[in-house]
């Protein structure tokens, strides 16, 4: 990949205003490669679509003559209070976006007072990262390999070096076709590596990240495509953190997640990147509220752009909403800072939308 050019001016970052601008600014930084991992979705992209316009057919009804002169924004969240309902979810490789990848992210959330989540198949390890952000709120999201060994050993670290969840992924255990990946050949640079698997099995699976489609080819070599309910009990077994479940997208799995000991739930189809014509996350929110009935937390992730979409999801039943590749549209733009002017972006417009709104977040209506 081809070096980045110098950061931003203070010109040029006055002219971003949302995120729509920040992801025209990164999309002109970052190579063809990288622009396609990170920006497409499966086969014909209608769910990656359709988790960013499925927004817009949900109506706020604003309540007037409420004192809104101080909005709160924070929230407890499993035991941790944090600034603001919106933190960052994993994204896989980010230091194809910024040399300083997952850190400058994990900075930026911690700068924010928000949590960070880091990908298994990240640039940087469970321990750079927490040493990058020692007092962030930092979650750990889990692939369960076939190697269960090396499974457990990442666990088990993500612990030690202070992560104070786990995420357990369950709508990954092949990956989707991605049209813009196979195109391009999209493969690991020879700089990057995974770093958070040890150095004899990075040996191993070194060629498969390699390759032309090196990441499709890792996944079906390495994940446990047999991955099933029982299986949350042996991870639980093995750890002492809060496993949440991502990827539920209907009220009879999230049941079975709350049967099964999780201790939160998030929705979310994968940013439209796994089973194209699914259900755009925010779509399948309210379901999986209204079936776990409080017994579990529910987060989401999956198409935010807008403080109005952060809104409308906490008034369908979202604890707090995730945000992706919003966050690797800022470190393409100016790495920590341009992480951390997403988060400005989306908390700013977030607060601007409950003020507004009377902060009555459940004083929602959908169109049609």
């Amino acid at each position: 990949m081809s070096a980045l050019p110098a950061p931003p001016s203070q010109t040029m970052s006055s002219v971003v205003c949302c995120i729509d601008d920040l992801e025209r600014s990164a999309l002109a930084r970052l190579d063809k490669n990288t622009n396609g991992y990170y920006n497409a979705g499966a086969d014909a992209e209608q769910t990656l679509k359709e988790n960013v316009t499925a927004y817009q057919r949900y109506r706020l009804r604003p309540r007037a003559l409420v004192d809104i002169s101080h909005v709160d924004l924070t929230q407890t969240v499993l035991g941790h209070r944090v600034s603001m309902p919106i933190g960052v979810a994993p994204s896989a490789m980010q230091k194809l976006a910024h040399p300083d990848g997952e850190c400058a992210n994990a900075r930026a959330a911690e700068a924010m007072g928000t949590i960070y989540t880091l990908s298994t198949i990240s640039t940087s390890s469970i321990e750079e990262v927490a040493a990058a952000a020692p007092k962030a709120v930092k979650w750990f999201q889990l692939y369960v390999l076939k190697n269960r060994d090396m499974t457990q050993r990442m666990v088990e670290r993500a612990e030690r070096a202070g992560f104070s969840a786990l995420v357990l992924t369950v709508d990954a255990q092949m990956f989707g076709k991605r049209l813009a990946d196979v195109r391009n050949g999209f493969k690991l640079p020879p700089h990057l590596s995974l770093a958070n698997f040890d150095e004899e099995y990075k040996k191993n699976v070194k060629g498969s990240v390699e390759q032309s489609s090196g990441i499709s080819h890792f996944v079906t070599s390495q994940f446990d495509p047999s991955l099933c309910w029982t299986d949350l009990a042996w991870l639980r077994s093995i750890t002492k953190l809060p496993v949440l479940v991502k990827g539920i997208m209907t009220p009879e799995d999230a049941l079975l997640a709350a049967e099964h000991g999780a201790g939160g739930v998030i929705v979310s189809n994968h940013g439209g990147r796994q089973l194209d014509g699914c259900l755009a996350a925010v779509d399948a929110l309210r379901p999986v509220v209204a079936a776990l009935a409080g017994r579990l937390p529910v987060f989401m992730d999956g198409g935010v752009r807008r403080g109005t979409d952060v809104i409308k999801a906490l008034a369908l039943g979202a604890q707090m909403v995730f945000v992706g590749r919003p966050m690797l549209w800022g470190l393409a733009y100016d790495g920590q800072r341009g992480a951390q002017l997403a988060l400005t972006l989306l908390r700013d417009e977030l607060r601007l939308a409950m003020g507004l709104c009377g902060e009555q977040l459940t004083a929602l209506g959908r169109e049609g």
